[in-house]
């Protein structure tokens, strides 16, 4: 008679509720949760304090979603690499052997994290939208349309995805942090320069350049060709390498 498989009765909740006190359980993890709360509290009282103009809802959401969605998807990048630069990866896959029960847990976890932070964006710019309009003796002027919500709460998503993926490829923390921050802030200025001087990377980079297409969110529309290249886009940098990776992580061998 065959021993059942005890791991597989663990209920997922569970697991998440694991990989959700992972993500606070250093010192660094925690001070990096900490910081993105307060640098997104900093450019709201940046804005409304300094600026020689009445902060809108939509100044004030795009002014947080900035520096969230360059630090949030860290989060998720570390929720996949502490396992190795920690050593945690035996132990975990040890007590849970399925592996990729264990990467949706932290999939699940980073993606409640992206909503956290997206509410946060919101609730932050609505706060000082009162507060601006209050100092000028006017209306709030509230400017973003439910759509433009969407669009926001997607940049923000497919960040997080970025970080998620390049985490789940490399797996080690200062590796993946710095490809991600080569990611997200060199290869746009080189996609740019680079599309300047050569006709054809200029047409191309809407298709090719997942972040190029990333920005056409925080535009006033978005059309159906953007969605499209976004949706190319994200599966040539997202979907495929992380499927690339999930399929090492299941196969590599634990030390």
């Amino acid at each position: 008679m065959s021993t059942p498989d005890r791991t597989a009765q663990i209920p997922f909740r569970r697991l998440v509720d694991v990989e959700l006190r992972k993500l606070a359980d250093t010192r660094s993890a925690l001070w990096l949760l900490v910081s993105i709360a307060l640098i997104a509290v900093g450019a709201v009282a940046v804005l409304v304090l300094f600026a020689p103009f009445q902060a809108t809802y939509a100044d004030l959401a795009n002014a947080v979603a900035y520096p969230l969605g360059l630090l949030v998807p860290m989060v998720g990048l570390l929720s996949i690499t502490s396992e190795w630069s920690q050593r945690g990866a035996l132990t975990t896959f040890t007590l849970v052997p399925r592996r990729g029960r264990v990467i949706a847990a932290k999939a699940a976890c980073v993606a409640g994290l992206t909503v956290v932070a997206t509410a946060l964006t919101f609730g932050l710019a609505a706060c000082g939208a009162l507060l601006s309009a209050a100092a000028e003796g006017t209306a709030a002027v509230w400017n973003l349309s439910w759509a433009d919500h969407l669009y926001l709460f997607t940049f923000q998503a497919i960040g997080v995805a970025v970080g998620f993926t390049l985490g789940a490829i490399l797996r080690r923390s200062s590796v993946a942090l710095v490809g991600y921050l080569m990611f997200a802030l060199v290869v746009p200025s080189l996609s740019s320069q680079l599309a300047l001087g050569v006709e054809w990377w200029g047409a191309a980079a809407p298709w090719l350049d997942l972040t190029h297409a990333q920005y056409a969110l925080l535009g006033a529309t978005v059309t159906g060709e953007q969605w499209t290249q976004l949706g190319i886009t994200a599966a040539l940098w997202i979907a495929v390498p992380f499927a690339l990776g999930l399929w090492q992580l299941r196969r590599v061998e634990i030390r």
